[in-house]
């Protein structure tokens, strides 16, 4: 069986050459091979900058910060007990990012909930430490803290965004609410 062209109005360009419509199901295949090519090319090129103007702007009131540069997560305006949990994360230093939390603080890591000093320790030593942490943005300040937008990659991976929820009492985390962007 013998599958004829379209026919197009002449006025028109033809798209695909005509040699390519005579072998329909090789060009076909071609086609397919060549979409899902250019989709898993695709993945992960956005660059941050441009899904930052897609979020639009953020206001944020001053907060507390700790000095700018002290590590690759540094950022104008993290509260200090917040910088110090991202600082230990980069540093790979177990031990500041399990004091960063009050002796009874939480985490909640996505719907799981790890609370008080030994726990915290046993969940950063087999999924945080060896990571690399940024924070991206201040999303939002409040009196008990803040939240932001962090890029978050575990130790073997390229990452992804994410929303870190700190609550600060006494200059240390009680509550780290962490979830996907």
């Amino acid at each position: 069986m013998r599958i004829q062209p379209l026919r197009r109005p002449s006025a028109r360009r033809r798209i695909v050459p005509a040699p390519l419509l005579r072998r329909p199901a090789r060009t076909a295949t071609t086609a397919l091979l060549l979409a899902g090519t250019l989709a898993v090319s695709a993945c992960g090129t956005g660059s941050d900058d441009a899904l930052r103007a897609a979020e639009g702007p953020t206001t944020v009131d001053p907060a507390p910060a700790s000095p700018s540069g002290t590590s690759p997560g540094a950022a104008t305006g993290v509260v200090a007990a917040a910088q110090a949990y991202v600082d230990a994360v980069n540093a790979r230093d177990l031990e500041a990012l399990v004091t960063s939390f009050a002796r009874n603080g939480e985490i909640v890591d996505v719907s799981r909930s790890i609370r008080g000093h030994d726990a915290i320790r046993e969940w950063a030593d087999n999924e945080v430490i060896g990571g690399t942490l940024r924070v991206v943005s201040v999303v939002e300040n409040r009196a008990d803290g803040q939240r932001l937008l962090v890029h978050w990659a575990p130790s073997g991976s390229s990452g992804w965004r994410a929303h870190y929820d700190f609550t600060v009492r006494g200059g240390r985390i009680v509550k780290a609410d962490l979830q996907y962007a």
